[in-house]
């Protein structure tokens, strides 16, 4: 219908050369089209999940240095902290002698803050009342985005960092044998910003023929712990952890390994990261960096650690890329209302 419409534009053209003209316009059309689209498909790429608060002009994802600079943070005690997955005051010994090395580094005084909760954490940076940090995975898109955490490290051996896996566990004793036995049970998630114990069976799950909320009751424990101790003692008859934490119950002889059976076991994860307030003083961030890189782990710390020997550097935007997936795939959302819901 249109090469017939051009010919009878243009009666005295030739048939090829209505034909040229006619597949010139549809390449101008298509280009119109398509040039748009694609550019609102990389602008999609980029869009950053940052509350409003904060500026992130280099596209890494994370909170920029303020361009004020009488809002460089230099203070004179850091506030150092560890995420809330097991009891606190088991961390606080255990990153003493990192502690130690901080001040000398340097140059402060280092406090250990005791939370409770990861909404706690999350909000005691935002506040400007925690200056460094370890988040865990799930947790650490919350810090990025509501608290201007700028995550530096990870727990590892030599360049390659420590993971852990998603591991649904149930009592050795349990008639639960497989995923889909799940149905109809009473499971335990930690919290809702955790990502083992909350938005990756939400995202790993369903694929395998079980929704969570859908096909079982979720109950929120609060912590790793409290899920595998609730299984152990009947509260709960499954339960999604870390498999991290689950190993560190066992080594310390919390639990014993044959008290449970492990039902499934994702693909790994990075684990808990370590990051510093966006708005500290950059001469006081290259001193923090240079501890965090030179500290080397002793035998204390590595018994603790799952055998990690020192920290390892990351990259947000890259190394945290399958939690966001995972994130995005279970629908969660980085609010302030949204961290309310965690406590």
């Amino acid at each position: 219908m249109a090469l017939a419409y051009l010919q009878e534009c243009m009666p005295e053209a030739k048939e090829e050369s209505v034909k040229r003209s006619l597949l010139a316009l549809m390449v101008l059309v298509l280009v119109g089209i398509l040039i748009p689209f694609s550019a609102v498909s990389a602008q999609d790429k980029v869009v950053s999940w940052l509350d409003p608060m904060y500026v992130d002009e280099d596209g890494d994802l994370v909170a920029d240095l303020p361009k004020d600079k009488t809002k460089w943070k230099n203070p004179e005690t850091l506030i150092f902290t560890y995420s809330p997955v097991e009891d606190p005051g088991v961390y606080k010994k255990l990153f003493q002698p990192f502690m130690d090395y901080l001040e000398k580094v340097t140059g402060k005084k280092v406090v250990y803050y005791q939370v409770q909760s990861n909404a706690a954490e999350i909000e005691a940076m935002r506040s400007g009342r925690l200056h460094i940090a370890g988040f865990s995975t799930g947790p650490t898109m919350y810090a990025v985005n509501l608290a201007g955490a700028v995550p530096i490290a990870c727990r590892g051996y030599g360049d390659k960092f420590q993971s852990y896996n998603l591991i649904v566990i149930v009592r050795a004793d349990s008639p639960i044998q497989k995923v889909t036995d799940l149905k109809g049970r009473k499971v335990a998630h930690t919290s809702p910003s955790s990502n083992s114990g909350n938005l990756a069976p939400r995202a790993l799950l369903p694929p395998l023929g079980v929704t969570p909320d859908k096909d079982y009751t979720v109950v929120f424990s609060g912590k790793h712990d409290q899920s595998i101790l609730g299984v152990r003692s009947g509260d709960y008859e499954a339960a999604c952890v870390a498999s991290d934490v689950f190993e560190r119950m066992i080594d310390r002889g919390t639990v014993k390994e044959s008290e449970f059976r492990i039902i499934y076991r994702s693909q790994p994860f990075p684990t808990s990261s370590y990051a510093y307030a966006h708005d500290l003083h950059p001469d006081l961030v290259a001193k923090i960096k240079q501890a965090f890189f030179t500290f080397k782990f002793p035998k204390e710390m590595q018994d603790g650690l799952e055998g990690a020997t020192n920290f390892v550097p990351i990259n947000y935007k890259k190394d945290w890329e399958v939690v966001r997936k995972v994130s995005e795939a279970a629908g969660e959302v980085f609010t302030f209302e949204a961290l309310q819901k965690l406590k």
